[in-house]
C-alpha cells in the first residue's frame, strides 16, 4: 500500500456519512452500493475496500444496476465538462469520424435492444475494441448482459476508488 492510499484510506474512513456517500457516488451512482460500503467501515487496506466494492456489486438488483448505469455517458459522448468519463473513454478520443458514427449506431441499437447504455471499462481500450465489444455484446439474452454489466460495473468501481484513494 502506497502512503497517498494509505492517507487516503484513512481520509476515506474519517469522513462524515454524507461526505463519504457523496465521494461514493461520484465512483457510483448506485445508492445501495455506497451505504454497504458506508457500513463497512471502516476499512484496513485498499484491498478491503475493493473486496467490499466487489460484494456489493454482486448483491445488486436489477433496479440497483439501472441506477448505477444511469450515471454513465454512452461510450464516444463523455458527459461535457465530466474529466472522469473523458478520462475513461479516451480510447474513442481520437477516433475517425466513421468510428465515432458507428460507435454511435451501435450504442443506439444495444440501448433500444436492452434498455440502458451500453457499459464496459473502458479504461486503456481503443476505440476498435469498445466497438467490437458492443458488436459481440448485444447478441447476448438480457440475462446475460445484466452480469456482464455487473462486472464491468466492478471493474470502473475499482478503477474510480483506488483514484478516490490516490486523490489525498
Amino acid at each position: 500500500m502506497t502512503s497517498t492510499s494509505a492517507s487516503g484510506l484513512a481520509r476515506f474512513n474519517a469522513l462524515e456519512e454524507t461526505a463519504a456517500l457523496a465521494e461514493l457516488h461520484e465512483a457510483c451512482a448506485s445508492t445501495a452500493w455506497a451505504r454497504q460500503l458506508i457500513t463497512a467501515r471502516p476499512f484496513t487496506t485498499p484491498e478491503d475496500l475493493y473486496a467490499a466494492s466487489d460484494a456489493a456489486m454482486a448483491e445488486l438488483t436489477t433496479a440497483d444496476l439501472e441506477e448505477a448505469m444511469a450515471g454513465h455517458p454512452p461510450i464516444g459522448r463523455p458527459k461535457p465538462g465530466d474529466p472522469t468519463s473523458s478520462r475513461e473513454q479516451s480510447g474513442m478520443a481520437g477516433a475517425s469520424a466513421d468510428l465515432k458514427a458507428e460507435m454511435l449506431e451501435l450504442n443506439l441499437a444495444y440501448q433500444e435492444k436492452f434498455g440502458h447504455v451500453f457499459l464496459i471499462c473502458a479504461t486503456g481500450r481503443t476505440g476498435e475494441q469498445m466497438r467490437d465489444a458492443v458488436k459481440e455484446r448485444i447478441g447476448n439474452s438480457p440475462e446475460q448482459e445484466r452480469e456482464i454489466v455487473r462486472t464491468e460495473l466492478g471493474k470502473i468501481n475499482r478503477i474510480r476508488l483506488a483514484r478516490l484513494l490516490d486523490a489525498a
